[in-house]
């Protein structure tokens, strides 16, 4: 990726505050950042607990925002702020700037259905055309579908999670790119707001604002967000690549351009960086997406559910020892069930065991009957599915890897790790952790020439684990050809 000339850079450490938001926690870090090392400590950690009202599933934003302000008060005087979170949800404010109601969750069930309503409407090909998005039910053009289906909201202002957010601390309003792109609303090829699809879908343009590019000043504090977290009102709000994926790929530490990256958590993201959009109908087809990344580059990439139904399987047993189960796992017999984990089965919350036993039986396989013969069915299940949509992402877009890199929490899963590498027959490179949260702050840093190469300092400051591929390739592929991924 691009980075700026080079300038004179401090000698004692810059200090960044990095808001990453996931879908099930969120965090404020810390990063000492000199001119090629970085130090990463948590200011705070929080939870993100989703509240049903009405049979409605909203975030508790207003939580969110309190946890993001206790965390800047813990973190101290810093020389810049940025936020990034989850894609595709947001808020909509009154013409006073007042938020309308808690943003309503994508696992909602508002959207059912509306995906392929739009889909009919419009077709297929129009949409890919403009967005480069994959069909996914939640993404936010189906969400604003279901918002006006019945009624006007009386919105004048939709600000995506992180823009919210910025909105709050500094009362300045903007779009952020890199999560713009996920909105279905974006064409990728113009690189602005498709007012045309707004149009032909009754979502009125005017409330989407001006966007921002990552790296660009967002506002300075309010008077009243300094006095709450006794920080200056002078500190700076910078426009990081706000969709945690794009600042999670932005510190990928590769070397070359020849990598495939999987950003692992709540959803993993399988994909590779690339100069361009790819909008050919075969990418349509194999349902691959586009969306934004730093300088420009575009994330060619599948979402598969990811560690959403290990998590979810976790929760319905009251188990927390994970550590315990993988080493059970690790030991249970190989290839005795799979599962598709991209199946709408196991989309909402719930009871997933059952809901894989459920698959089981319909697609005529055994049911996992322990705890760590069904950890094994998913873990074996995603490491097909990353496979799957390697092999896809390297016929369609024509770019060979010769590495994987596995960032975010997943990569310190041992077992999913060695598992993508055997599946794949690459190695796999796990780490950094907290790479979200790593890109958020050294973007800050490199806005403000303390760094001009991310990626580099990355290498330099975080420990990376190397997965070598083992095992019997054959039966890998015996078991993709069993779930039709071959």
């Amino acid at each position: 990726m691009n980075t700026p000339a080079h300038h004179p850079v401090p000698t004692t450490a810059a200090r960044y505050a990095a808001v990453d938001l996931g879908a099930s926690s969120g965090r404020v870090m810390v990063a000492e950042v000199t001119r090629d090392r970085v130090t990463l400590t948590e200011a705070h950690r929080f939870p993100n607990r989703p509240v049903r009202l009405h049979q409605t599933l909203h975030w508790d934003i207003l939580a969110l925002y309190q946890g993001v302000l206790d965390g800047l008060r813990r973190a101290g005087p810093v020389d810049s702020i940025g936020i990034d979170s989850w894609a595709v949800d947001y808020g909509l404010l009154d013409h006073s700037g007042r938020l309308l109601r808690n943003p309503v969750h994508y696992r909602d069930s508002r959207t059912d259905g509306i995906m392929e309503q739009v889909v009919h409407e419009l077709g297929a090909v129009l949409l890919y055309g403009v967005s480069g998005l994959q069909f996914l039910p939640f993404n936010t053009i189906y969400q604003l579908v279901a918002e006006y289906r019945d009624q006007d909201p009386g919105a004048h202002t939709l600000l995506m999670i992180p823009d919210l957010l910025t909105y709050w601390l500094t009362g300045s309003v903007g779009a952020e790119v890199t999560n713009a792109s996920t909105t279905g609303l974006y064409d990728v090829t113009a690189g602005a707001w498709s007012h045309d699809l707004m149009t032909r879908l009754s979502i009125p343009p005017e409330i989407f604002p001006g966007l921002r590019h990552p790296g660009t000043p967002a506002g300075t504090l309010t008077a009243a967000v300094s006095a709450e977290t006794g920080l200056p009102d002078s500190t700076l709000v910078t426009a990081v690549a706000s969709h945690d994926t794009a600042s999670a790929v932005a510190a990928v530490p590769a070397a070359t351009d020849r990598f495939a990256y999987i950003s692992s958590g709540t959803w993993s993201l399988v994909g590779l960086e690339l100069p361009a959009p790819v909008l050919t109908e075969e990418s349509r087809e194999a349902n691959f997406t586009n969306e934004g990344g730093l300088d420009g580059t575009t994330r060619y990439l599948r979402n598969v559910m990811g560690l959403w139904i290990l998590q979810e399987c976790m929760r319905e047993w009251s188990a927390d020892d994970l550590p315990a189960l993988l080493t059970a796992a690790a030991d249970a017999p190989p290839f005795t069930a799979l599962i598709d984990p991209d199946d709408p089965l196991f989309l909402p919350p719930g009871d997933m065991p059952a809901r894989i036993a459920a698959y089981c039986e319909r697609t005529g396989q055994p049911t996992p009957t322990t705890h760590p013969a069904t950890v094994r069915c998913v873990l074996e299940s995603l490491a097909l599915a990353y496979r799957r949509a390697l092999h896809d992402a390297v016929r369609l877009s024509g770019r060979d890897v010769d590495v994987i890199h596995v960032v975010g929490g997943g990569s310190r899963n041992a077992l999913l790790c060695q598992m993508t590498a055997d599946a794949t027959g690459l190695p796999v490179l796990a780490g950094p952790v907290e790479a979200a949260a790593l890109g958020n702050a050294l973007l800050q840093a490199r806005s403000q020439n303390v760094i001009t190469d991310i990626r580099a300092v990355v290498r330099a400051s975080e420990p990376i684990t190397a997965y070598e591929p083992k095992g019997d390739p054959t039966a890998w592929a015996e078991a993709a050809s069993r779930l039709g991924f071959a």
